[in-house]
Order: structure tokens, then C-alpha cells, then sequence
């Protein structure tokens, strides 16, 4: 399994996936032409990730903006890392950045933190 990184585009966001130091991030915009085409490297790393994770995952998510589409494959990022959280000695945080005065990404993130029960959910202001 090797460390994992996409530069960010007008239609897709900066991918960070480091298994040497847990830390997944997604920051910008997201809203590829193919969603599946661009979730699925990401989500099948994330399955690799989770045979072998470091004792503490850190997910952040900085998204600006991310379509209906883009929501699921964030959704299905979040309950695959979950089950990390289940696994004896293991924790995993998700950090869900978002501005003052973005009450749609607030509201997602609040949503979002109802669904993962088992891991620690930040919601953090920029």
C-alpha cells in the first residue's frame, strides 16, 4: 500500500490518502463528471487502509462545496473508516471544516456526524 495524492481541479478536490500517518483529506470542490470513476481509487485504498490502519486515523474534510453524487462517496468514506473505530486500540477523528457563514456545509457536516456514531466528529470553523 503506498501513500496516495490527487492535485486539485476546477471539478475535483486535493486527495491526500497517508497510511503511514492515518491522515485521509479531501479539501475543495467536488463535483466530478464521474463520480464513481473518481470515488472508486479512493475507496478502494480506503479498503486496503482498513486491514492494516494506524492506531489513530485523522480524516479531514475541507470541501467548499460537493454535489448530491459527491455526498454518497463522502458518506461511504465515512462508514468504511468507522469500522476502523471498531477494531480494539484503534480511534479514528474526522475533522468536517467549514466557513463562518456556510450553512449548507455546517448542516451536512452536522448530518454527516449523526451517521458515524463510533468515531470522534469535529465540526471546525475556518
Amino acid at each position: 500500500m503506498q501513500k496516495f495524492e490527487l492535485k486539485e481541479t476546477s471539478t475535483t478536490p486535493y486527495v491526500l490518502l497517508d497510511n503511514l500517518n492515518g491522515i485521509i483529506k479531501l479539501e475543495g470542490r467536488s463535483i466530478p463528471e464521474n463520480v464513481i470513476d473518481f470515488y472508486q481509487p479512493i475507496i478502494h485504498w480506503i479498503e486496503s487502509y482498513i486491514k492494516e490502519p494506524c492506531n489513530t486515523t485523522l480524516v479531514h474534510f475541507k470541501l467548499e462545496y460537493f454535489n448530491t453524487s459527491s455526498s454518497k462517496r463522502i458518506f461511504d468514506i465515512m462508514k468504511k473508516v468507522e469500522t476502523i473505530a471498531a477494531q480494539e486500540g484503534k480511534t479514528v477523528t474526522i475533522n468536517w471544516y467549514y466557513e463562518e457563514d456556510d450553512e449548507d456545509i455546517f448542516f451536512a457536516g452536522n448530518d454527516y456526524k449523526t451517521l458515524v456514531p463510533k468515531v470522534e466528529f469535529n465540526l471546525l470553523e475556518l
